[in-house]
């Protein structure tokens, strides 16, 4: 109960996609209707498949991991911004994702994708603004700073979304990652200069 009064946002959006997942996996019909797919964008004006393909996820294993991230930055997050800030943060990455990714894949009409990573993409750089130098552990085994991940992160996928033929949604991650730095940036003017002076006094 504490939880869910302390992490209201971050419980509801797991719920949410959560119930939207397990619909998709034993409805093929509501997995298409809702899921982003270039096609019925361009040609139908479907502009609900930005949002709705955000809380679908191809199998259980897309989905905890997504889940997971969200539940253990999400959180953390939510604390430090506040439920609407970071409900706005969310939102925007969400977004912000899509919009990249229907940018670059928009001449390739049989182009489909779903899953929350655009979204988190944003939650995790937010965190690496906010805490640059926690330590997070890549494959859980290489520990690093969350900055050191998160500009890895941004680079990592910017050169992944070059890529002709991918199963993953780099771009999405790419423009969710931009825009959720931009957002926390927004919400907490000062972060970026508390960051720098973090980085200015461990290299001093």
């Amino acid at each position: 109960m504490d939880a869910v009064q302390v992490y209201p946002a971050t419980l509801v959006l797991i719920a949410m996609n959560v119930v939207a997942s397990v619909v998709a996996f034993n409805s093929p019909e509501f997995f298409d209707r809702y899921s982003f797919w270039i096609k019925p964008i361009r040609q139908g004006e479907e502009w609900h498949r930005f949002v709705t393909s955000a809380f679908l996820h191809v199998n259980g294993m897309h989905l905890f991991i997504n889940m997971y991230v969200l539940y253990i930055f999400g959180q953390i997050l939510e604390a430090h911004v506040g439920s609407g800030g970071f409900l706005i943060l969310y939102a925007a990455s969400l977004l912000g994702g899509n919009l990249w990714e229907y940018a670059d894949k928009h001449n390739q009409p049989n182009y489909r994708s779903v899953g929350a990573s655009g979204a988190t993409s944003g939650v995790i750089s937010g965190f690496c603004l906010f805490y640059p130098f926690a330590m997070l552990y890549l494959f859980f085994a290489i520990p690093m700073w969350a900055i050191v991940f998160g500009a890895g992160f941004i680079i990592v996928s910017f050169i992944l979304s070059q890529r002709d033929q991918t199963m993953v949604a780099h771009g999405a991650h790419l423009g969710g990652a931009l825009t959720g730095l931009v957002i926390a940036m927004l919400l907490r003017p000062e972060a970026w200069r508390q960051m720098i002076d973090q980085v200015a006094s461990r290299i001093g």
